[in-house]
């Protein structure tokens, strides 16, 4: 199985955008890919514009090549109104997408879920509701959670986890669960029992202001428990967790768990083999107000 991450926080981007190929099926998982508009006060630099525009690039390619699309949830930097790349990689594909209607919050069910919907009619093969669905594709298993919340409640909505299968190999991909912290969302997680596990992992540079001590520490036992409790080799930690330059630093028992366990703990652009460049939390650095 391959899994390669094309686009996400620690490669310059807001993004958790992935591609899995198997011996019988490809997929990518979230094509969208976004900037915050405004962070430390200050809006995108252009040097963050110009990473936007290379690695959309790098999804839209990606997307051409799948079979299956995935959307888990509608925030912008998960998927694409044609802004960025074209809606014809929507054409003749498998689609599965976040119930537009069901465990979903208010803006995204009237507005984003609906205007996304309805840019890509007509334009999929198929397209299916994700949540609770399975799919086998030869000796291939594509596995969706049930729609688990985006953080520690509800009030950001809900997305949908990932798992994909072959053979002795198993994928995760939480999708924006800033943590895990809670218990449904570490089920599915444990269920299916992951060998690489790409996790959006604790929003530390919103710590003691929308991200809790309390969420902190269970997000820590839970990935600890990832790590303990499951044949985890891989365990990529990214998104939300990379907007912070210290990020590391508040996960110094996640990371002796990993070395312990003998879990390779990364972030993706680490994985992809490329250098780590925050670019959103380097912002006042490019702007010079450091």
């Amino acid at each position: 199985m391959l899994v390669r991450p094309l686009a996400f926080d620690s490669m310059g981007v807001r993004s958790m955008a992935t591609y899995v190929e198997t011996r019988d099926v490809s997929l990518l998982i979230d094509p969208g890919v976004a900037l915050a508009p405004r962070r430390f006060g200050l809006p995108p630099h252009d040097v963050e514009r110009e990473r936007l525009r290379s690695l959309a690039r790098v999804i839209e390619e990606h997307a051409r090549r799948a079979r299956i699309l995935v959307v888990t949830h509608y925030h912008y930097d998960h998927h694409d109104l044609g802004k960025r790349m074209p809606l014809d990689v929507y054409d003749g594909k498998l689609v599965f997408v976040k119930h537009p209607e069901e465990n979903i919050n208010r803006s995204q069910a009237v507005v984003r879920a609906p205007r996304f919907l309805k840019a890509i009619e007509g334009r999929p093969e198929r397209l299916e509701y994700a949540d609770g669905s399975y799919l086998r594709v030869g000796d291939t298993e594509i596995l969706f959670s049930e729609a688990v919340p985006h953080g520690a409640d509800s009030r950001l909505g809900y997305v949908v986890q990932v798992a994909v299968r072959e053979g002795d190999e198993t994928f995760l991909f939480t999708s924006d669960v800033e943590g895990p912290a809670l218990r449904e969302q570490m089920k599915f997680a444990l269920e299916v029992n992951p060998t690489v596990a790409y996790v959006d992992g604790p929003m530390t540079y919103m710590l003691g202001f929308k991200y809790p001590e309390e969420v902190l520490r269970a997000s820590i036992e839970n990935l600890i428990a990832l790590i303990s409790e499951t044949d985890l080799r891989t365990l990529v930690l990214d998104h939300h967790f990379a907007r912070d330059l210290g990020c590391w630093e508040h996960l110094s028992e996640v990371v002796s768990a990993a070395r312990e366990r003998g879990v390779k703990l990364i972030l993706a652009a680490q994985e992809a083999g490329e250098d780590v460049n925050m670019l959103e939390a380097r912002r006042r650095e490019l702007y010079g107000r450091t």
